[in-house]
């Protein structure tokens, strides 16, 4: 997984907290990350549908439905794809012993193994939704993280564009 699916998720829990769109600018320096790395994963986020950018002086981003309709692996999907984290590629019918493709009608234990836990990480992901992350930084850090949040980026910051 990509270090931009962290980032991605990050957005994602601020936005909720955000009462107008947020200018990419502004959400790379609350999270001190290159501005450009940034709007790579809000831009990411934009064409699965799950935030949008609005133009103009109020512009920015916002999510484009509530945070409990937005999974941690549309997140995911979104940044890095939708393609397995194991592919086979059936190493089992190489080499001097290589059992022949006639024999292989069916996944062998490591790939069965694999899509076993590929299936299992997909599922922990649809479970737990942006609304549940965001409850998770109130739980950790209080009832009023996210409304500070809220005030940081709502508060005039010269030079801030979108």
């Amino acid at each position: 997984m990509s270090g931009g699916v962290e980032w991605a998720l990050h957005c994602c829990v601020v936005l909720t907290s955000a009462r107008e769109p947020v200018p990419a600018a502004r959400l790379a320096q609350l999270h001190d990350v290159s501005p450009s790395y940034l709007a790579k994963q809000l831009q990411a986020l934009s064409r699965a549908g799950l935030v949008r950018s609005l133009q103009g002086n109020a512009g920015g981003y916002a999510l484009t439905r509530s945070p409990a309709q937005i999974t941690v692996l549309d997140v995911v999907a979104a940044v890095d794809g939708p393609a397995p984290a194991f592919v086979c590629t059936e190493i089992r019918q190489r080499g001097p012993l290589a059992t022949p493709p006639e024999s292989c009608t069916a996944p062998c234990a490591i790939a069965r193994a694999m899509a076993a836990a590929e299936t299992a990480w997909r599922d922990a992901l649809r479970a737990v939704t942006v609304a549940d992350l965001a409850a998770g930084v109130v739980s950790d850090y209080g009832p009023d993280a996210l409304g500070s949040i809220s005030s940081w980026l709502s508060a005039e910051h010269p030079g801030q564009g979108r």
